[in-house]
């Protein structure tokens, strides 16, 4: 689930930090840089985990803070494929199962993916699985907070770097007294950088609840 990623940074140290240690400020101003930040094709970055080489350092004119090349290694949040993990129902919707394990919330297990037959309940807005008994099928409700097993099955990344103005240059200017819909819609079309997707098709896979009853 975490794995340790070798990096190298160029890290800024203001001029106000020049009286800590070295390796103290250095770590501070990589926490802020990468803490809680997805990087692409990497994971989700959670903390800093030791420095391992600090070049020289150098002032540049024009700026007083001090730049140094560090080699680091960071606590990555990256779960291999058919890895097992545990999370909780964070809502259902059409798309599926939206899952979160408290500080990574991009994991889905889309309905193909459920234990079958599944069906979306839409008054209750969740997913059932119609488990099939001696006495007849049982609904068994996937309600938000459950907790859920689960296995990775893929990894989507997306890179969420600006792009620019070029966009809104070749876009269409709205007749006067209309709206700008192209604008409204690329705002609202937001992609996480980095998500999980889920099965729990499998024997022993899916609420916590279904097998230790």
């Amino acid at each position: 689930m975490f794995v340790l990623v070798e990096m190298i940074d160029t890290v800024r140290i203001p001029p106000w930090n020049f009286p800590r240690q070295l390796n103290e400020a250095i770590a501070e101003e990589l926490n802020k840089k990468l803490a809680n930040k997805v990087v692409y094709n990497v994971g989700l970055c959670i903390c800093l985990y030791d420095v391992i080489k600090l070049e020289d350092s150098y002032i540049f004119p024009g700026d007083g803070a001090s730049h140094t090349k560090v080699h680091f290694r960071y606590v990555v949040f990256h779960p291999f494929l058919d890895e097992i993990l545990l999370g909780k129902i964070k809502y259902c919707s059409q798309e599926g199962v939206h899952v979160t394990m408290g500080f990574f919330d991009d994991i889905l297990i889309p309905p193909e993916s459920l234990q079958q037959p599944a069906k979306f309940d839409e008054a209750e807005q969740v997913w059932l699985w119609e488990y099939e008994t001696d006495e007849g099928a049982h609904d068994l409700y996937m309600d938000q907070g459950e907790e859920i097993r689960f296995r990775v099955t893929d990894e989507v990344f997306v890179d969420t770097s600006p792009t620019g103005p070029a966009a809104a240059v070749t876009e269409t200017p709205a007749q006067p007294g209309q709206p700008a819909p192209a604008a409204e819609a690329s705002a609202e079309k937001k992609e996480p950088p980095y998500t999980l997707i889920g099965t729990i098709c499998d024997p022993g896979l899916g609420l916590l609840s279904w097998w230790n009853s």
